[in-house]
């Protein structure tokens, strides 16, 4: 509990006539609850006759001669103001408060009034921010998972929520798009969001990898690592150690102003991300990532690692320098969970990094859902076994509340239902709980952490997959059942969470942020463009590459999206013939033509196999699908493409011509709105883009767009990617469209690709609310 009751002891009768002038007096609380308390609070003289319990923490409890006996208040001297809140500024103080802190400044003796620290505090298992005991209570957000116009109102709900705190990944191929080649502009502007939630007050747990599976493609590496195809990812690979090298040096820069050291917000970092599960275990290359970040970021950073409970995961995980924290969700054996962290840390806080307040969804599964009153009594109970084991409060990381300490004047929950004060002193501080209390607060410096808080969207070609027993790609939904909705909508979730935080801690004054508008725009109606092959030259203007053998992504230098793979029957096949790939050289979809005519689809530990019938001569082509790189599992190295070749009744196929596709960049110019009508020619199946425009009443909500009849493809509106849909896998059934992509007072263009067939009558659907929980069979044969 980190007490120094030494420090006080002398000053608390002389504070103590100061405390009565309370009453009455306009004072406005420099803390982040605005102008008034929570809670009333029975503001008096108190007598100094009365005696109060004092909680040392690992040792036997003291008595402090007059003290309070039956009221509360905080006094601290730390140079630390919490934010106010985003409505409020630091208000003025009438003058006996200020003569009040300025009394208890006489008590700051051992440090200095600039200092800014955050550090861990072995003696007494806590953390200690500018030397006073902490905890904080965060959540996950991803930034690349939400529109850049949006960052303000989730960060906000967040810190109504009670957090104090966000945990934030930096995904490392989504700024270094190329070798060399960054863009921290835009959505990708990692400062100008770390600069908001410093706005808002809030805390940072910067969590930048290099790897940070977060379910996002490849798990944050960047695809081009693999163009050298023997790299051995996560490793002391030379090759791959150089590209870390060069890309932490861009980026660390950046972040070092913003370490709370520097006046800015981010109080610990997180380096790698749960590298016991990965079956390379190679501590060099851990060893070298530490030497990096501490070269780049300093020597004061708090710097941990996150792994699982497991002994190996641990073993592989953890490094003499970097502080281990574990993950587990709330059904585990808390006692058993922590107690395989006191294994390797034997000395510091408790911290639980990743506390799932849901789950992910998987193309073909049903839509995962975790009870809110589930959650909330996991949470409820890791805070009142933090107050009554005596053991520090247990951490959760991945998603968030919140809650401040190091305060001018804060009032705080006993654990027990009971009310108690934290008395600060420059470097000491001690918990003082009403006479007649027993037992002794614990856990003061844990950390609570969820994940998700808020998860957002996977835009564009941005979800990864995992790899158990089969490849399972993620939905674009990442709404993973959080406390706040894909949309940014608050939850029941989240009010359950925000209740049992405010039974051990103030909450923000002021009400929940409410839902952002959604509108349902109705039916669109859209028409056939052309089919895919049928606009080669526009979505490949460089031309086909010529190969006897097909040629994976990586080889093309194509990180996401399409490749066509063309040749040509090399005899005529009357009667049925068996078109079969080898074993894992689909990745991860192919669909295939035969005179631009869909025959059916190929698929990842799925259907390999098709029966086909043609002449000599005639065109053969694939259209192969990238549906994300594989982000946890035991290989990262996924490579996309044809990754065989196929053959025809056992007879290799050979003579390519490759076309990698450039879909985005022919949009994004305007593409097809903009050009020269195609012929609409052919039936409803097979790879066509089909198009549509509609305006808005004045008004750009945020809606969800429903794909009836349609089977699975993707969606740009005004050339903005909103990903992938799979209407006939499921379980998600809409995809989510924020409003800052929508036009008002012109027409919004909408462009469609269908990878399997439309319906007779193309249209799609705009609603108010997302639909999932739909899910059908794996069909892959060609439809009329």
């Amino acid at each position: 509990m980190c007490p120094r009751p030494e420090l006080a002891r002398a000053a608390l009768c002389r504070l103590h006539p100061l405390l009565g002038v309370f009453a009455g007096t306009d004072v406005r609380r420099a803390g982040r609850w605005g102008s008034e308390p929570p809670t009333p609070l029975p503001w008096s003289r108190p007598s100094c006759s009365s005696c109060l319990h004092l909680g040392p923490g690992e040792g036997s409890a003291r008595r402090w001669p007059r003290a309070f006996s039956d009221h509360v208040v905080v006094v601290s001297t730390s140079n630390f103001v919490l934010h106010p809140g985003p409505a409020e500024h630091p208000a003025r103080m009438a003058l006996p408060a200020l003569a009040l802190l300025l009394a208890a400044g006489l008590l700051h003796t051992q440090a200095s009034p600039s200092a800014r620290s955050f550090q861990l505090d072995y003696e007494h298992n806590c953390f200690r921010k500018d030397g006073a005991p902490f905890r904080y209570i965060s959540g996950s957000i991803h930034y690349a998972r939400v529109p850049r116009p949006a960052w303000r109102d989730r960060l906000l709900k967040m810190y109504m929520s009670g957090l104090n705190a966000v945990q934030v990944y930096v995904p490392w191929n989504y700024h270094e798009t190329l070798p060399g080649v960054y863009d921290f502009t835009g959505n990708r502007d990692v400062e100008a969001f770390l600069d908001l939630t410093a706005e808002l007050g809030l805390l940072v747990i910067l969590r930048p990898g290099p790897y940070i599976c977060a379910e996002w493609e490849m798990g944050g590496l960047p695809a081009w690592l693999l163009w050298k195809p023997d790299i051995t990812l996560r490793t002391s690979d030379p090759a791959y150690l150089a590209a870390v090298d060069s890309w932490l040096h861009i980026l660390l820069p950046k972040i070092k102003p913003h370490l709370y050291q520097h006046g800015g917000n981010i109080i610990s970092v997180q380096v790698e991300n749960e590298y016991g599960s990965y079956y390379a275990c190679d501590r060099g290359y851990l060893q070298h990532l530490l030497g990096s970040f501490r070269a780049l970021l300093g020597s004061e950073v708090l710097l941990f690692t996150t792994d699982s409970t497991r002994v190996e995961e641990l073993h592989c995980g953890t490094l003499q320098g970097l502080y281990a924290t574990v993950d587990f969700g709330p059904g585990s054996n808390v006692t058993e969970a922590f107690g395989a962290q006191r294994r390797v840390e034997p000395k510091g806080p408790l911290v639980n990094s990743e506390y799932y307040t849901g789950w992910l969804d998987y193309w073909g599964e049903a839509h995962a859902s975790t009870s809110a009153a589930w959650v909330a009594r996991g949470l409820e109970d890791m805070l009142q076994l933090g107050a009554s084991v005596n053991m520090q409060v247990v951490s959760w990381q991945r998603a968030q509340p919140a809650g401040e300490w190091a305060l001018p004047l804060a009032f705080f929950p006993w654990g027990s239902g009971q009310q108690g004060l934290w008395v600060q002193e420059g470097r000491g501080s001690a918990w003082l709980a009403p006479a007649g209390s027993v037992g002794v607060l614990t856990g003061l410096s844990g950390v609570y952490h969820r994940y998700m808080f808020h998860g957002g969207t996977n835009f564009a070609y941005w979800s990864g997959a995992d790899y158990k027993d089969q490849y399972k790609p993620v939905t674009t939904s990442y709404d993973y059942d959080a406390p706040l909705s894909e949309a940014g909508d608050p939850t029941e979730k989240l009010f359950a969470i925000r209740m049992v935080i405010s039974k051990f801690q103030p909450l923000p004054v002021g009400p929940m942020p409410p839902a952002t508008p959604k509108y349902a725009y109705g039916l669109v109606a859209l028409r056939k463009y052309a089919g895919l092959l049928d606009v080669l030259d526009a979505l490949c203007p460089s031309g086909p590459i010529l190969s006897r053998f097909p040629l994976p992504f990586e080889a093309l230098k194509q990180a996401h999206g399409f490749v066509v793979y063309h040749t040509q029957l090399p005899w005529d096949v009357p009667d049925p013939a068996m078109l079969a790939a080898p074993p894992h050289s689909i990745c991860d979809r192919g669909y295939v033509m035969l005179q631009k005519e869909y025959q059916g689809t190929l698929e990842r530990d799925g259907q390999t196999t098709l029966h086909v019938t043609g002449r000599a001569g005639d065109t053969l082509d694939i259209l192969l699908e990238n549906m994300g790189r594989i982000s946890f599992g035991a290989n990262t190295s996924d490579f996309k493409g044809l990754l065989g070749n196929l053959s025809l009744n056992s007879r290799p196929l050979s003579n390519w011509l490759i076309y990698p596709l450039a879909i985005d960049t022919a949009v994004q110019q305007g593409w097809p709105h903009a050009a020269l009508p195609e012929s609409s020619s052919g039936g409803r199946v097979g790879p066509a883009f089909y198009t549509g425009t509609f305006e808005t009443p004045g008004i750009a909500w945020d809606t969800f767009v429903k794909f009836p009849g349609w089977s699975k493809g993707l969606l740009w509106i005004n050339g903005f990617n909103l990903g992938r849909y799979w209407t006939r896998r499921g379980p998600q059934q809409t995809l989510f469209v924020p409003g800052s992509v929508l036009h008002v007072g012109r027409p919004n263009n909408i462009t469609v690709l269908e990878l399997e067939g439309a319906p007779p009558t193309p249209l799609l659907l705009f609603l108010d609310r997302p639909l999932f929980n739909r899910t059908l069979g794996r069909s892959t044969s060609a439809r009329e």
